[in-house]
């Protein structure tokens, strides 16, 4: 059944969710659309396919509809002090998160997607290229940058 593998999919949901919103309950409210979208969608899904793809898809496409509807109403003040989750115990780790995510954010969006599709999401070139709706190639080139970038800056 297509819900209990979403029910499955979730922990991949929030953490592409969190990279691309930065904040939790703008990443919690992504996941809860992109699910609802699906739910409402799911005889669109075709079974045997990929469906990681399919939800990955569904939440890339509302992050960047939300994010041009957000560009056409005043905005708050950022919130700055949003920082990854602690290593309680060990502070050198969580000094080392807190570049990491740092450098991150100094990518540019398309690069920062590609790298975390590719590097975090478990997805192969193929498959983050047909989400990212571009070529391998270009794939290729954003997660090569965005890795060069991100060693670059944690130096």
């Amino acid at each position: 059944m297509v819900k209990d593998d979403i029910v499955a999919l979730l922990p991949d949901l929030r953490a592409f969710a969190r990279f691309m919103c930065r904040e939790r309950e703008a990443a919690d409210d992504l996941v809860q659309n992109t699910v609802l979208a699906a739910l409402d969608k799911q005889a669109q899904f075709e079974p045997g396919t990929n469906l990681k793809g399919w939800l990955f898809t569904i939440m890339r496409n509302r992050f960047y509809s939300d994010l041009r509807a957000q560009r056409r109403r005043p905005t708050a003040i950022e919130d700055v002090s949003a920082t990854p989750v602690a290593a309680a115990d060990n502070p050198e780790a969580t000094l080392e998160l807190r570049e990491l995510s740092s450098a991150l954010w100094k990518l540019s969006p398309q690069a920062r997607e590609a790298l975390i599709l590719v590097g975090a999401g478990g997805f192969s070139y193929e498959e983050a290229a047909r989400l990212c709706d571009c070529s391998v190639g270009t794939l290729k080139a954003r997660v090569s940058r965005a890795r060069k970038l991100l060693a670059d800056k944690m130096r």
